[in-house]
């Protein structure tokens, strides 16, 4: 198995500790934001838990101080969609790097998606998965497959994998194609009391495409796939779970059409959630005006019209929760052609600087209501919000692997923290990223906002932006 090249260096700093101890730790000087409100406090965490929130809190002997002095401390951020690659891929991913790279992004739980080779289609497969994940820097959990292979025409055994407490099915990377097959997997996840979550395209509107279907894929004369093969998946399994009383998340919307469809299965009362990414959010098909591979993503960049609507979605909160997709390649899936190139990005590490600048002021689309008035843009406990605690809840986290994440910051709470400062600024340097791949679009660009310190049940995992371990 390769080691990443040029890997960001590891370091032990603070108090020296005991194998198999977790410190005592003094989150000192911050501002606390989680969703009780914010406050100037302290957190002090002690054996995996927060044992004090106040101000001036006294230091207890021996304890690691981390400084917060111009940070908010606030929840573990929870990712909903990551791709780990391990098994099958370790050379573009693997989960030690992967949970690395999501505590740099001040991340303490993620979801490994199934659409590993094999894929977590059994018992088996998952465990093993479960088992790695087990010492990584950031609680592992993962998602099983709607059907067996992921090939949309055997439901996969549910029942095994919830049992290990699984608690989200997908077939990411293939939505289920077959309606009949879908209405089956709604019905059965409902008797189990997990949620599926679809990648929703046609496949019969997309052979061979590369990018978003419009005024760019014209120009440049790329295959596209159009926002309606999205869209009409979504109306489908909205109708299905509106006759199944199933349970279902809506992985990575792209188009202003499937916000629509979510918020009118909303405001019908059905059991339906749904995410976006920061890439969507952040960048537009005219990004791929050179043929750039680092921009070819599923579902595709759309318009700037998509874009605004995304974010106003996440601003009315129809959106549900927001989510990386993060997709590590290694070169030779990205440095080809267009049409050839892998689809995805890398996302956990950039991720909460890119929604800051996208919805709490940073530049791009304007926000309109429906009304057409401009809206105010998110506060930084919305952002949070849809990064920590509600993802957490549509993972049923406190029920599977990934542990209780994203509640208040509270005495006798699990003690999975993110500290960061919203106002440094930095350059994105693919070389000192901790993911094994280089394939994120924002290499040399400046992002304003970055993670400090990460603690892990009740562990620094990050102290000072670096990784420990």
């Amino acid at each position: 198995m390769p080691e990443p090249t040029e890997a960001p260096p590891v370091t032990h700093r603070g108090a020296a500790r005991v194998p198999g101890t977790v410190p005592t730790v003094v989150v000192r000087g911050g501002t606390v934001i989680d969703e009780s409100g914010q406050r100037r406090a302290d957190v002090v965490c002690s054996g995996g838990t927060v044992s004090a929130v106040g101000e001036g809190l006294e230091v207890p002997s021996g304890a690691t101080v981390l400084d917060a002095g111009g940070c908010l401390v606030v929840p573990g951020l929870v990712d909903l969609h990551v791709h780990l690659r391990e098994p099958g891929n370790e050379d573009a991913e693997c989960i030690d790097t992967g949970a690395r790279a999501a505590a740099l992004g001040g991340f303490t739980a993620v979801v490994a998606m199934p659409n590993t080779d094999p894929p977590l289609d059994n018992a088996a497969v998952a465990s093993e998965v479960l088992a790695l994940g087990a010492g990584a820097v950031c609680k592992i959990a993962v998602a099983g497959t709607i059907t067996v292979g992921r090939a949309g025409e055997h439901l996969a055994p549910m029942g095994e994998l919830a049992d290990l407490g699984v608690r989200l099915f997908t077939d990411d990377g293939a939505g289920v194609q077959d309606s009949g097959v879908m209405r089956r997997a709604l019905e059965y996840a409902r008797g189990l009391g997990v949620t599926l979550a679809e990648h929703c395209e046609d496949r019969a509107l997309a052979p061979g495409a590369a990018m978003h279907e419009g005024e760019w894929s014209s120009r440049l004369g790329v295959p596209g796939v159009p926002a309606e093969a999205e869209e009409l998946m979504v109306a489908r399994d909205i109708a299905l779970v509106r006759l199944t009383k199933g349970r279902l998340h809506l992985l990575h919307l792209s188009s202003a059409g499937s916000v629509v469809l979510l918020g009118a299965a909303k405001a019908e009362g059905l059991a339906v959630t749904g995410e976006v990414t920061p890439h969507h959010l952040a960048f537009t098909d005219a990004e791929l005006a050179d043929y750039d591979t680092a921009f070819k993503v599923y579902p595709p960049l759309r318009t700037a019209a998509d874009v605004a609507a995304l974010r106003k979605g996440c601003v009315a909160g129809t959106v549900d929760a927001i989510a990386t997709d993060h997709a590590p390649h290694r070169p030779e899936a990205k440095d080809v052609p267009l049409a050839d190139a892998a689809p995805g990005m890398l996302g956990l590490e950039t991720a909460l600087a890119v929604v800051l600048g996208a919805l709490c002021g940073g530049e791009g689309s304007p926000l309109y209501s429906a009304s057409g008035e401009q809206l105010s843009r998110l506060s930084t406990r919305d952002v949070v919000g849809l990064m920590s605690w509600r993802p957490a809840r549509i993972a049923q986290m406190a029920l599977c692997q990934g542990g209780d994440q994203g509640g208040p910051i509270t005495p006798g709470a699990p003690a999975n923290l993110c500290v960061f400062d919203p106002t440094e600024s930095w350059v994105v340097d693919p070389l000192r990223m901790a993911s094994r791949s280089r394939n994120t679009p924002w290499a040399g660009r400046k992002l304003t906002g970055r993670v400090r310190h990460t603690i892990c049940a009740g562990e620094p995992v990050v102290v000072g932006a670096e990784a420990q371990r």
